[in-house]
């Protein structure tokens, strides 16, 4: 057990830092727009929720690759890492392109989704800049997961930590017009976040084109297939992938219509839920790092197994279940020493992005829904992420859709409006989703480990 807990941090570490160097140029986006205003910083947030529904979907479509990768890299088949890692750039690329297609038709319709009149002006052009990340933020995705696949978790950390410093250096610049740049405002957060996601992709592929991470799979990536050949690789990486797009939009898309529905209450509650939920990613991060080590050493786990005649379905399916409760006894450590950090420290951490004392106001009362759903969070990560690394993707789609969007949203609503909670219902609504999707996720996967 101690020999995979300790793989299983070995792996998550680099992911864990790369996650945290984000957490912080989202510290450091919101910090310095709140600074800057009010509205500002409730206008971040609004786009930035909406937007989390197509990234994290991106983000989603892209896990399909790592329990293909991770199964055929426990086989030591490069060979087919490189052709199914073609295949799963191209399939990335045209999930982002249509992604950019869905959300340039609902720019249209953003004075319809009841903000206040004020921030229309703020919105339009972040809304804008956001849009045309989409694309190459895709990308990077597909590069990453192979390169997670294949254990060489420390080289995407590289690339976001090089991209996250040149954001938070574009922020000071540009949002305050420092060293001679015109003063921009919250669109000059918005073009220091494109130009960092415009560069990790980049990197990621020049590293692979030119360096010696890419060596052992080049040739096969680049290679001319035959058509009947890259369609089956797009179909097998597509079967894997959209349950898992399709599970955290629903998930995503509750959260999002959460900080909708703070806008309808006002933008001192939206700034304040703005907020919450990014000091809340603290947690996440470190359930979303544990989760991917999780998933790949469950891939790895099977893909040895099946490669080993002398071994049954039945010892898949036990070192499986073993490799997800290591990793969970891991994540339940880490779930303590987060909620620690939210309960003692809250204060200082949400009087960084403001001066308001209204917004702050608010905020403060928010710090117990925010640590009641940090359990179900934890929860719910590592075993829809031990699920992923089976391959068994299906039941995503309909435990998302159930507890994000049946149970999560309509409790949301209700507690906010006819319970009379406002933002925090909000907030504790969080748990009613997680706690759920949580209960789920763990029963799923023991039904497809049972042997």
């Amino acid at each position: 057990m101690i020999r995979r807990c300790l793989s299983i941090l070995r792996l998550a570490l680099p992911v864990l830092v790369s996650q945290v160097g984000l957490i912080l140029v989202n510290f450091a986006d919101n910090i310095m727009v709140g600074r800057y205003s009010t509205e500002a910083l409730a206008s971040a947030s609004f786009v930035i929720n909406l937007f989390n529904i197509p990234m994290l979907c991106a983000m989603g479509f892209s896990y399909g690759l790592t329990p293909l990768i991770g199964l055929l890299f426990s086989q030591g088949k490069s060979t087919r890492i490189g052709q199914t890692l073609r295949a799963g750039v191209i399939a990335n690329l045209l999930a982002g392109i249509i992604l950019t297609a869905i959300m340039a038709c609902l720019y249209r319709y953003i004075p319809q989704m009841g903000q206040p009149e004020e921030l229309l002006p703020y919105i339009r052009p972040y809304y804008l800049i956001f849009l045309s990340s989409l694309l190459p933020m895709t990308l990077f995705n597909a590069f990453a997961q192979w390169s997670y696949a294949v254990r060489n978790t420390s080289m995407p950390m590289w690339i976001l930590l090089a991209c996250n410093m040149g954001n938070i250096l574009g922020n000071y610049i540009l949002i305050f017009g420092n060293l001679g740049a015109p003063e921009l405002g919250l669109v000059g957060a918005g073009l220091s976040t494109l130009g960092a996601r415009i560069a990790a992709p980049l990197a990621i592929l020049v590293i692979f084109m030119k360096g010696k991470a890419g060596i052992p799979y080049r040739d096969a990536f680049l290679r001319r297939p035959e058509k009947s050949l890259i369609l089956r690789d797009i179909r097998n990486v597509a079967t894997t992938s959209w349950p898992v797009a399709l599970q955290m939009t629903f998930e995503t898309s509750a959260f999002s219509l959460c900080a909708v529905m703070a806008g309808w209450i006002g933008k001192v509650p939206l700034a304040a839920f703005q907020i919450i939920v990014v000091v809340g990613t603290l947690g996440f991060c470190i359930y979303y790092s544990i989760g991917t080590a999780v998933a790949v050493l469950v891939a790895n786990a099977r893909g040895k197994v099946i490669e080993n005649s002398g071994e049954n379905m039945v010892s898949a399916a036990s070192m499986c279940r073993r490799v997800a409760f290591d990793g969970y006894a891991v994540m339940l450590c880490f779930t303590a020493v987060s909620s620690l950090i939210f309960i003692f420290f809250s204060k200082q951490l949400m009087g960084a992005f403001t001066n308001d004392a209204e917004v702050l106001g608010v905020a403060y009362t928010l710090v117990f829904p925010l640590v009641l759903y940090q359990l179900g969070d934890a929860t719910q990560v590592t075993f829809a992420n031990a699920l992923r690394g089976t391959s068994h993707v299906m039941p995503m789609l309909w435990i998302a859709f159930v507890s994000y969007v049946v149970f999560g949203l309509t409790s949301t609503w209700i507690l906010a409006f006819p319970c009379g909670m406002g933002v925090y219902g909000i907030v504790l609504s969080f748990s009613v989703s997680l706690f759920m999707a949580a209960a789920l996720f763990l029963n799923s996967f023991l039904r497809v480990t049972r042997g």
